[in-house]
């Protein structure tokens, strides 16, 4: 795909760079510099603002994507009732899957706890100066209702209100569910131009994520710089030990529960499914964007897997929305991990909690980069823990990013794959006449 690359280099190279230049650089100054003018110059004026700006481009798009995919995946589905019997296979997996994927994210995280034994007076500080970088992602998430009002609250009162807010995820995606199935049920003229409206609003969006993508790798040269400048080797440790969860916790899921799911649910060889896969598993990587990657998982699902189009449609494009195991394991260990860090014990009632929140989290999150950030910082209010801590793994987000995008594109093809082979024989049969 042209669009995330430059002249001679391929993004996920640059993103490299950007890290260990940012990195570097930032352990320089902490080493030689660190009480310098100069260095908190840099990062309250320069570097600082930079990675803000890119944040809150990415946050401008979220709510636009989302709901044009969700409408247009709705819309497309063909008839009610093949909404209804895929629809709710596909939500019972959703759950179930994701239940699983938290659950194994929480165990590893707690068992491995790679935020114990931090310097607690640096973290006090990190907090202090990360107040205006951080600020802006949990600005809109600090004031959430709980209990029955959080749920009454999924269906919006304000649609306007609720576009307008990245911390109102789940009414957005409510509407735009609900939307879906009033453009499937009316079959006139002015319909089928609004519904074209949509997917020009959703190509539009895609084609601005992708040129704001372009400017991840300075972005996370500028996030390294300023943990590494004040948190130094430490940070480092910590980090190191906390990517290392979050890639074992991924791993587990990716080698362990989708092949059993493949073989016992899904009538397909693991190795078979991995080996057919492997283009939407780079290019999920490479884009670190779940929606960027659905036209090659749509491809990948109809000519490799030989999946029928109605329903790898269907899943898919849900799924670049709803199926994010990745993303909410990404979330728990994140918490917990940023409990760990600032000496913070969470009880076994709230650690059930950030797991529902995480499930929840990772059906109603975007699938673009950073995509999870306000999600993680609403669960870190919601369990007492100071949101501007999220600045912490902002510097590393972005690899993690890749990873968890990669799980949650794979994730996606296996539920296509398990749904389809559940589905009776004449849905296949069935497509080439819509060709």
């Amino acid at each position: 795909m042209a669009d995330i690359k430059r002249k001679g280099l391929a993004l996920q190279w640059q993103m490299l760079i950007g890290f260990i230049v940012g990195l570097l650089f930032g352990l320089i100054a902490y080493s030689t510099q660190r009480d310098a003018a100069w260095v908190e110059f840099v990062t309250t004026y320069v570097t600082g603002p930079i990675g803000q700006l890119f944040l809150r481009l990415l946050f401008m798009l979220v709510i636009p994507l989302l709901f044009s995919a969700l409408v247009v995946g709705i819309s497309e589905m063909g008839e009610v009732a093949a909404l209804k019997r895929v629809g709710i296979r596909t939500l019972v997996y959703t759950v179930v899957v994701s239940s699983i994927a938290v659950a194994i994210s929480l165990a590893v995280v707690n068992w491995l706890k790679p935020g114990i034994g931090v310097d607690r007076a640096a973290a006090a500080e990190m907090l202090a100066q990360s107040e205006g970088r951080a600020g802006e992602i949990v600005k809109a998430g600090t004031e959430q209702p709980s209990g029955i009002d959080a749920f009454i609250s999924i269906i919006p009162n304000n649609l306007v209100e609720a576009l307008g807010s990245n911390s109102a995820i789940l009414s957005v995606m409510f509407f735009a569910l609900f939307f879906g199935i009033g453009l499937l049920l009316t079959d006139t003229d002015n319909a089928r131009t609004l519904k074209k409206g949509f997917e020009g609003l959703f190509d539009v969006t895609m084609r601005l994520i992708l040129i704001v993508i372009k400017l991840a790798p300075i972005a996370v040269a500028c996030f390294m710089f300023n943990l590494a400048a004040l948190f130094g080797w430490d940070l480092l440790i910590r980090l190191s030990a906390y990517v290392g969860v979050v890639v074992l916790a991924l791993g587990l899921q990716m080698f362990v529960v989708f092949p059993l799911l493949l073989k016992v649910f899904g009538k397909k060889s693991p190795i078979a499914f991995f080996r057919q896969t492997q283009e939407a598993a780079v290019m999920a990587f490479s884009t670190a964007s779940s929606n960027a990657t659905l036209p090659t998982a749509l491809r990948v699902a109809e000519t490799e897997l030989k999946l029928p189009r109605r329903i790898s449609r269907f899943v898919l494009t849900i799924g670049a929305t709803a199926n994010q195991n990745g993303t909410a394991m990404f979330e728990g260990v994140t918490v917990i991990f940023l409990a760990q860090f600032f000496g913070i014990e969470l009880s076994l009632g709230q650690q059930l909690m950030v797991m529902l929140v995480c499930i929840l989290g990772g059906i109603g999150t975007a699938g673009v980069p950073a995509g999870s950030l306000p999600v993680v910082a609403l669960i870190l209010a919601m369990v007492g823990i100071d949101p501007q801590a999220i600045a912490l793994v902002l510097g590393v987000d972005r690899f993690l990013d890749m990873c968890r995008t990669t799980l949650n594109v794979v994730g996606d093809l296996v539920a296509a794959q398990v749904i389809s082979a559940g589905e009776p024989e004449e849905v296949p049969d069935a497509q080439p006449q819509a060709a």
